[in-house]
């Protein structure tokens, strides 16, 4: 006789963060799923009030670029709205071809294949490469999609603490004796702290270990490097990586992702990936705007549209730190110098005082991004800014003026904030 049935539903019931949802939503405090009611500008339209966007990845400004938006248009006219199957059947069109053979040249690899979202090119790449008996290292920093690929292949995951080559290091050393192939896996610049993988350090241990080494380009590849190839490249070491991974729904002002290497894992991928085999080609306007935005990147224009958004993460990020405010220190690079990447993160500490500080900032016109557990360590809850090449002086300068005056007033009914130093 079969026992007490349980309801697969139940666990979507009294979950733990239903309690906090309920609160934040009665408090009219929820930082997530607002509504954006424009285009994607420097400046947006967000219920019904303008508000200066420092929450996008839109870092170089293209989603309003006439070229790019010339060429969704382009292969709207050209291939009508969505291609109704896979690449392997219907879906391939000469933009596919001509996207994948200039992002490998841009990447400087034999060839590139394109997947319809940047998640399913890290799922559908590191479920294809990996298999049980492998061991995959991942720094703990890396983005859930690179996990949920981890997981999905079954291979042994080996996590090591954020940036801690000394752990990266004893993770190696235990791979070694799994009697398996090694596969580290880092982000370039990670998502939500704004920091670099110290490159040049993971591929002399790789080589030691004898791992293969993936890069997560997504927030790097079109801002970092001469040619904008991303973390890779800026550190010089783009002839030690494997693959390299990137996204179009970055600086490429688009949606979709990449897996740039060798042309033999390349079509290992392209016959095996199921992410890849299984899924709806992207639909011709997200590649004919992601190739567009490319040959942007790639142009003469390009250069300037770069060192204009690190400028300008660099006029953010200081411009926080005077006024009192926690923000990550510039990253040192191999070669001497230092980068502020788009992404300057202020710390707060505890989930419910970031809440109220976004609902201050978000009264105040300024649109940012909020970070809790468990997307940040406990007690690590921060703020995420982020800066576009097109966001003006004077509009960084308001920015900043509404961060200082909301700081005053928070800190009066909620206490202090952490103190520059303190990330």
């Amino acid at each position: 006789m079969a026992g007490t049935q349980i309801d697969v539903f139940a666990k979507v019931r009294g979950h733990e963060r239903s309690e906090q949802l309920r609160a934040a939503r009665e408090a009219d405090v929820l930082p997530y799923f607002r509504l954006l009611e424009g285009p994607a500008r420097p400046v947006v339209e967000m219920e019904g009030a303008e508000r200066i966007m420092l929450g996008s990845n839109n870092y170089l400004g293209l989603t309003g670029d006439e070229r790019v938006i010339a060429g969704a248009r382009d292969a709207l006219d050209r291939f009508g709205t969505g291609l109704t199957g896979s690449r392997l059947l219907n879906g391939t069109t000469p933009l596919h071809l001509e996207l994948e053979a200039e992002l490998a040249e841009w990447m400087g690899t034999d060839d590139a294949i394109v997947f319809t979202t940047g998640h399913q090119a890290n799922v559908g790449t590191l479920g294809t490469i990996l298999a049980p008996g492998d061991t995959v290292v991942a720094d703990s920093g890396d983005h859930a999609s690179i996990l949920d690929g981890c997981l999905l292949s079954r291979a042994k995951l080996r996590p090591y603490r954020h940036n801690r080559m000394d752990k990266l290091e004893r993770a190696l050393e235990k791979a070694s004796g799994d009697n398996g192939g090694i596969l580290v896996v880092v982000d370039g610049v990670f998502s939500m702290e704004g920091d670099v993988a110290p490159l040049p350090a993971i591929c002399d241990l790789c080589e030691r270990f004898g791992a293969r080494l993936m890069v997560d380009e997504a927030h790097a590849a079109g801002v970092l490097g001469a040619r904008g190839a991303g973390t890779a490249e800026l550190m010089g070491v783009e002839d030690r990586v494997d693959l390299r991974m990137g996204t179009f729904s970055k600086s490429l002002a688009s949606c979709g992702g990449f897996v740039a290497g060798s042309a033999e894992v390349i079509e290992f991928l392209r016959i095996q990936s199921r992410a890849f085999l299984f899924t709806a080609s992207s639909v011709p306007a997200a590649a004919g705007a992601a190739l567009a935005a490319l040959r942007v990147i790639r142009s003469g224009d390009g250069p300037a549209l770069m060192d204009a958004v690190l400028d300008n993460a660099r006029y953010l990020r200081d411009g926080l730190e005077r006024r009192g405010f926690a923000v990550v220190a510039p990253q040192p690079l191999p070669a001497g110098g230092d980068v502020v990447t788009p992404i300057v993160p202020v710390l707060v500490g505890d989930d419910w005082k970031a809440v109220f500080l976004w609902r201050a900032l978000y009264d105040a016109g300024i649109f940012v991004n909020t970070a809790l557990h468990p997307a940040v360590p406990p007690g690590g809850a921060l703020l995420r800014t982020s800066v576009m090449a097109t966001h003006d002086r004077e509009t960084l300068d308001r920015a900043l003026d509404g961060f200082a005056a909301v700081k005053e007033r928070f800190e009066a009914e909620h206490g202090a904030l952490p103190a520059p130093g303190a990330h």
